[in-house]
């Protein structure tokens, strides 16, 4: 399975390479971001008490899309880590993601266009749920393909514009994947326990916005619905992902990223589903390319 993944990761990388060497440039337009955001905590002597810390995050953001008549092809590919140390405890993940999207479309009239998009979500590395108690081990909750999620779609997008997208599909395949053994048996993600997969068919969307919202200050939202044609359909799966690029000179940058994620099959705790919610606010030195 990890063979599949790299050689699933490679091909994307070629697409973005290939577009950029051998293809009619006319035709494409291509870029991305890479940057480094630090943050640092140091108390010395301090009353109020509290830890030192230090953290840092690596984004790599690629984008290469094809427009020529009635076609188009888009391609995303975003990867992002994130380290963290704060006080005696050692280095820990912040965040972890590897995210890729390509979505071919043909035109059918006005800004309407028949679409079939692949989506596929993992991590590079292996998180915990971390003990405060001494003695008590930390517990492996994720690892790299667990979880994963590999989506299939047919439908229709709406571009009325470059700065806003809508991809609405009826027939959706959307497979979960948790291919780590100690999770798999548990039944972690809502797999049977044992099972490496699970597979659901039902109503996919898509939603893009990409925009200067001022001078130097950009937004892009990334906003998944699933719901599965079954006993639970209705119950909407989401995932938002914002980002908030604040460019002070050519190289350095302040960042906001937030993810919102409900999984109607992620038990939290034993308590059922839950909104999680991850936020970021870095400084650091970023390439716009």
């Amino acid at each position: 399975m990890k063979k599949i993944t790299f050689a699933l990761l490679f091909v994307c990388m070629a697409i973005f390479v290939s577009a950029q060497e051998k293809q009619d440039t006319s035709y494409w337009k291509k870029g991305g971001l890479a940057s480094i955001t630090f943050s640092q905590t140091s108390l010395t002597n301090w009353s109020g008490g509290g830890d030192n810390a230090i953290s840092t995050n690596a984004l790599l953001n690629l984008f290469s899309n094809y427009n020529k008549g009635k076609n188009s092809w888009e391609n995303t590919l975003n990867l992002e880590y994130g380290m963290i140390k704060q006080g005696d405890q050692g280095v820990r993940k912040s965040i972890d993601k590897i995210d890729f999207t390509t979505k071919f479309g043909h035109k059918n009239g006005g800004h309407w266009y028949y679409s079939a998009l692949l989506d596929f979500k993992t991590q590079f590395a292996k998180g915990y749920k971390y003990s405060n108690t001494d003695g008590v081990d930390d517990v492996k909750v994720s690892n790299f393909l667990a979880l994963a999620y590999l989506t299939l779609s047919l439908g229709m997008d709406y571009k009325p514009n470059d700065v806003f997208s809508a991809y609405l599909s009826p027939l959706t395949s959307k497979m979960t994947v948790v291919n780590d053994d100690d999770l798999s048996d548990a039944g972690a993600y809502g797999v049977d326990p044992g099972d490496k997969f699970r597979g659901e068919f039902g109503a996919f969307s898509k939603m893009t916005l990409k925009k200067d919202i001022m001078k130097n200050v950009s937004l892009k939202s990334t906003l998944d619905l699933f719901t599965n044609y079954s006993d639970s359909f209705g119950n909407i799966d989401v995932l938002w992902d914002v980002m908030i690029n604040m460019k002070v000179n050519d190289y350095l940058t302040a960042t906001v990223n937030t993810t919102l994620v409900y999984d109607d099959d992620i038990d939290y705790e034993g308590k059922g589903p839950k909104i999680q919610f991850k936020e970021i606010v870095g400084i650091g030195l970023a390439y716009k390319f």
